[in-house]
């Protein structure tokens, strides 16, 4: 087996953990039982000893497509060939359904359309990294894993053959035939049947179409809103609310480099985005939910010190980063990270997604409780005493700390939302030393990180490097969308690299590695959702100045054509169209339902 190509892949889940499966039949990526524990299958990062479930024709010659089940996460890889046809349905139970309460499993079932298939079946998990050796037992149709620590079980309908640590066979069925497994925890008690596995499908096709319909958007990208809802839904962690920020560690953002990160972790720096996306299209549910999680982390965190910047699905703390080894990596990107060492940086621009998160929240969702705000005054009470200080930044460089302008814009919204919501709700606050200092960093801004040379905003204080982060200033109303500056840093950012700009090919870079060192070694695709940033930022635009709308627009449809076949979005996109980075990321699915409400409002 070779790698696939990132983009190869489709998701399914169950919001507790997923797996991805490729356009050839390989389920290459599960975690298991949730998403941050260790992985079961990790193709992905060692395609010798990382594990893998593949069904696939026996045929060498074959066409595959895939597509999702009409407005749900059942995904269904279609194999054709000269013999015959058929079709892999892959999902994980949800919704009221037997199998759905009993069990967090995963459930593959292939069947014949036309002619006759023979297809092989090989199924072979890597336990905790590839790091536990496990053997296998058989009770009729049922496969036992057994590792030291898990153990799962493989259920068929079908007769397979154990050979060493794998399980694999050779099944021939004919048109109208089919053949189905699951793989589940061992101490899951239940029976497998055909009718059994038939209510389970049409229980999950319903539960996602019944959660969707709460859609209330319905503008000109429906397809591709709809799909990037479902897919944040899959990255979401249904006992807490917490949503991860890709269902991947270690995906590289450069073939060959160093730039590999575990993203299976929550982002606070997400709130305000995943806030804002899901309640524009009708899922207060879930925008509710992220908050209750979010409350929790900050009500327990200790006074008087900074708040960290990514927790655990539980709202673990510490997610010390250590180094796997023993896996080569995707297409030997090494290293294998797991943990994020970034957990305790400084990152200051976190308190105004915060606070801009709060603020939505209590607008358009659930009010803010007393005690909430009480939490809340402290942490802008802190953000008023340290916004001066220098940090990590948006990008959590691990170069040194600077003064970051985009830190320094968000330590201005955090201020500017605390106001506001102190006096919506009357609240008790130090609303005169907030506005002073919030008038402080606006003038401060201003002054330091205006370059007259570049004609825009810089990436820090008296800095000569642009920043796509600062597109954000008119999305959080620091500064009107037509003023003078912010259209000429429009025009300085749209421009080529090799021109002093961000975009290349319609795609925007986040800054300019060649200025802007951050302490890494290799290169990098462009940021899928800074070229976002730059859809909604032109759009805003044009409603003023109609040449930026039309710009927006084009740019917009040109970004769709790089998603990969399903819809799908990893964290960048490289020179050759490519994925790159973990997948799918959650940031670039809220950008794009960002933009696309927005672009959508303004044409309309």
């Amino acid at each position: 087996m070779s790698y696939q190509a990132i983009e190869n892949y489709g998701i399914i889940g169950n919001m507790r953990t997923a797996a991805l499966v490729s356009q050839m039949g390989s389920l290459d990526w599960l975690c298991y039982p949730h998403f941050d524990h260790p992985t079961l299958f990790a193709a992905l990062l060692d395609d010798k000893k990382g594990g893998t479930f593949r069904i696939r024709p026996k045929e060498e010659h074959y066409t595959s497509k895939q597509f999702y089940w009409q407005d749900t996460n059942v995904l269904v890889t279609r194999f054709m060939m000269k013999e015959g046809a058929c079709e892999l349905i892959d999902y994980m139970p949800v919704g009221e359904s037997d199998l759905a309460r009993q069990c967090n499993g995963i459930v593959r079932k292939i069947r014949v359309l036309r002619g006759s298939i023979r297809l092989e079946i090989f199924c072979r998990p890597a336990f905790d990294y590839a790091r536990a050796e496990h053997k296998i037992e058989k009770e009729n149709h049922k496969y036992h894993f057994q590792s030291v620590e898990l153990e799962m079980t493989l259920h068929s309908n079908q007769d397979l053959h154990i050979e060493g640590d794998a399980v694999n066979g050779e099944v021939t069925l004919e048109e109208g035939e089919q053949a189905y497994f699951m793989l589940t925890a061992s101490d899951e008690d239940l029976i497998l049947s055909e009718e059994v596995e038939e209510k389970a499908f049409y229980a999950s096709i319903q539960y996602w179409r019944d959660w969707l319909s709460q859609c209330t958007y319905r503008g000109r990208w429906r397809e591709m809103v709809y799909r990037s809802a479902l897919t944040l839904k899959l990255l979401t962690f249904q006992p807490t609310g917490a949503i991860i920020a890709a269902l991947t560690t270690s995906l590289p953002e450069h073939i060959g480099g160093e730039r590999n990160w575990d993203y299976r972790y929550t982002w606070i720096r997400d709130a305000a985005f995943t806030v804002y996306a899901f309640m524009r299209i009708g899922f207060n549910e879930e925008a509710n939910r992220f908050m209750n999680f979010i409350e929790k982390i900050v009500k327990d965190r200790k006074p008087n010190e900074p708040l960290q910047i990514m927790f655990g699905i539980n709202g673990e703390k510490k997610l010390t980063e250590k180094h796997l080894a023993h896996l080569e990596g995707y297409k030997n990107s090494k290293p294998v990270r797991i943990g994020n060492g970034a957990y305790d940086q400084l990152q200051l621009d976190i308190y105004g997604e915060l606070m801009d998160s709060v603020y939505l929240s209590n607008k358009y969702g659930t009010p803010v409780s007393h005690d909430f705000w009480l939490e809340l005054r402290e942490l802008t009470n802190w953000i008023a005493d340290n916004w001066q200080r220098k940090d990590a930044g948006i990008w959590e460089v691990r170069g040194g700390d600077q003064h970051f302008v985009y830190s320094k814009l968000m330590s201005w919204v955090a201020l500017d939302r605390a106001i506001r919501l102190a006096e919506k709700r009357s609240f008790p606050s130090d609303k005169v030393r907030w506005t002073k200092v919030r008038d402080e960093i606006y003038e401060e801004m201003l002054e330091k990180a205006w370059s007259e040379d570049l004609k825009a905003f810089t990436q820090t204080y008296e800095g000569d490097a642009l920043d796509a982060s600062n597109l954000l200033m008119t999305m959080t109303f620091f500064m009107s969308p037509s003023d003078p500056r912010m259209l000429s840093m429009l025009d300085a950012m749209n421009r080529p690299v090799k021109e002093g700009g961000l975009v290349s090919n319609d795609l925007v870079f986040r800054y300019d590695l060649s200025k802007s060192p951050d302490g890494l070694e290799g290169e990098e695709g462009t940021f899928n959702i800074c070229t976002f940033w730059m859809v909604e930022a032109l759009a805003r635009a044009g409603k003023t100045h109609p040449e930026y709308l039309e710009e927006a627009r084009l740019m917009f449809e040109h970004m769709l054509s790089f998603s990969n076949h399903l819809g799908l979005y990893a964290e960048e996109t490289g020179v050759c169209g490519e994925a790159l980075g973990n997948f799918p990321q959650a940031f670039t699915h809220l950008a794009l339902i960002s933009a696309a409400y927005n672009l959508d409002k303004v044409l309309g």
